[in-house]
């Protein structure tokens, strides 16, 4: 039977999105995980992948078409079925003919979401997603499936102005600012700090109490949490007393979180980039010592300075060494960051025929050639950044190894998209330098310095993931000398960089002391072949070894 599918609300503020382009054509088969299309939003281009298998039977709009959130996206059922009764009257009617389905959840059958709907009463069913009060779980992230609640920054019965934070959500690949966008009391919150939300389920409610029955809209929306903590968030927030609401506003701190955070409005960071202040040193006006515009607006270097000095002077105690013999240790709850990096390199090490390539490059001459570019580049360059530009330009010279396994066909890029692995408290995040065989080893420099210092404060953005066709794990820095990497799939190939060491080595007969790096490459056998991956290798080495090459 034909499924619909609705478009997603894929952000916090997003009312309609621009397909960018479709990945799919109207008769094709369909998987499960097959990407459908990619959707511009306010904020980001976001893949959509497909929850049913089946074939591609209509699709709402061609690229460049914009489409409403819960406007009818595609249709997908078997060859040949007959889609008129959810054709009629476009997105909105084949979304009232499907109630009980959202782009986010896999698909039920019309006899379920029809007996569902006779044992719910009529009062129940409430379309939340287009009520204004109701504000629900977004996707904030290309993979994201739900959201943990890491803080929240409004409690029931706070006013609420748009723009305002309302919580931290972490996400599989980021903790995230919520803010509001629109205004009025909050009345409701759906979920207590810790609490996992599906997207698209219920979040919190902001409105006229006097207007807004709130007891209805949760009602509509139960099952939607999954702690069972949820239900009490809002008799437990209206019995907080005065006093500890006071102390919890004192101790707000000021403009940066005990993470290293900045609480900033995207306007002000934006303001802020933009007149070259850094913006630890701006002190807060806003709710809880966030940073606004007018914060940046008013901002002088002599006002600004020494305003964070008594952050985080309090240390918690450290408990106490356990008794010689006794049994201790500690649970961690897995985050959503660890548990998508399980299931992606999982899937890679267990379905992709991997093998591995070797390689000892001598690094006498880039060496030589670092100190002599640091003495007149703006920016140190490290050896990291010099292996990212040999790679480069070795990918245009071999474009199997820039490819990506796409299942049923190999999708060869002309483009060199390079992932780099930034290792952060949670995990692992892999930003992507987008064409780096056209930037300078300068160019390089800076943005990789500026991922690496987003990716620890936790402001990467889903455009600064997505879209690698290669990738690169450096350990040399912890003195690593030789390891192999997993693949960051699509793509077919990741090089791992050990240290660079002095050894014994042969020159012209004589054995003196030379500077050696190790490089691994791990490379799919479905897209790329060892003679492919050797000469890849072969390329690399001679480019950090004769570095003026790169430059040609």
């Amino acid at each position: 039977m034909a499924e619909v599918i609705l478009m997603p609300r894929l952000s916090d503020t997003m009312t309609e999105g621009v397909i960018a382009a479709w990945h799919k054509k109207v008769g094709d088969k369909v998987k499960k995980g097959d990407l459908l299309a990619e959707v511009e939003t306010d904020k980001a281009t976001m893949e959509l992948e497909s929850y049913k298998d089946g074939t591609l039977l209509h699709i709402g709009t061609e690229k460049g078409g914009k489409l409403q959130v819960n406007d009818l996206l595609a249709i997908i059922g078997n060859a040949g079925e007959d889609i008129s009764s959810l054709l009629g009257g476009g997105g909105q009617k084949a979304a009232a003919a499907a109630p009980e389905k959202t782009a986010a959840e896999p698909a039920k059958t019309e006899a379920k979401a029809e007996a569902k709907a006779e044992a719910k009463p009529a009062g129940e069913s409430l379309d939340l997603a287009n009520m204004q009060e109701v504000i629900l779980m977004p996707r904030l992230s290309d993979t994201m499936t739900e959201g943990v609640i890491a803080a929240w920054h409004k409690k029931v019965g706070d006013a609420v102005k748009k723009g305002d934070l309302l919580a931290d959500v972490e996400t599989d690949k980021a903790t995230m600012e919520l803010e509001s966008y629109k205004e009025g009391k909050l009345l409701y919150i759906g979920a207590q700090k810790g609490d996992k939300v599906p997207v698209n389920a219920l979040l919190c409610i902001i409105g006229d109490e006097k207007k807004v029955d709130v007891e209805k809209i949760v009602a509509a929306a139960k099952g939607g949490v999954t702690s069972g903590g949820a239900a009490k968030a809002q008799p437990e927030a209206a019995a907080q007393p005065t006093q500890a609401s006071a102390q919890t506003e004192t101790a707000a701190p000021a403009a940066n979180t005990g993470n290293g955070r900045v609480v900033a409005s995207p306007l002000a960071k934006k303001l802020a980039s933009e007149k070259g202040i850094d913006i630890n040193k701006v002190s807060g006006s806003g709710d809880g010592g966030r940073i606004i515009k007018r914060d940046i607006d008013n901002y002088t270097p002599a006002a600004g300075g020494g305003q964070q000095a008594a952050a985080a002077t309090a240390q918690p105690g450290k408990a106490a060494p356990a008794v010689a013999g006794q049994v201790s240790f500690e649970e961690v709850p897995v985050s959503q960051m660890r548990k998508v990096i399980a299931k992606r390199l999982s899937e890679s090490k267990f379905t992709a025929p991997e093998f591995y390539l070797t390689m000892e490059i001598n690094m006498d001459k880039a060496v030589e050639s670092r100190t002599r570019i640091n003495e007149v580049a703006p920016v140190k360059i490290s050896f990291n950044d010099m292996v990212l530009k040999a790679c480069a330009i070795a990918l245009k010279q071999h474009p199997k190894v820039n490819s990506s396994w796409l299942g049923d066909k190999i999708r060869v890029n002309h483009h060199v998209n390079i992932g780099v692995a930034v290792a952060v408290e949670e995990g692992l995040l892999v930003p992507v330098v987008r064409f780096a065989d056209l930037k300078s080893l300068s160019q390089i420099g800076t943005e990789v310095k500026e991922f690496a210092k987003k990716a620890k404060d936790k402001k990467l953005q889903p455009s600064d993931w997505e879209g690698s066709t290669f990738t690169i794990s450096n350990l040399g820095m912890f003195g690593i000398e030789e390891f192999t990497a997993i693949i960051n799939p699509p793509d077919s190939c990741i090089l791992a960089v050990g240290a660079i060491n002095q050894v014994p080595v042969v020159k012209n007969g004589q054995i003196v002391v030379g500077n050696v790096m190790k490089v691994t490459l791990t490379c799919d056998h479905r897209v790329v072949d060892g003679a492919t991956g050797a000469a890849f290798l072969q390329t690399l080495q001679n480019l950090l070894e004769e570095p003026l090459r790169m430059l040609v």
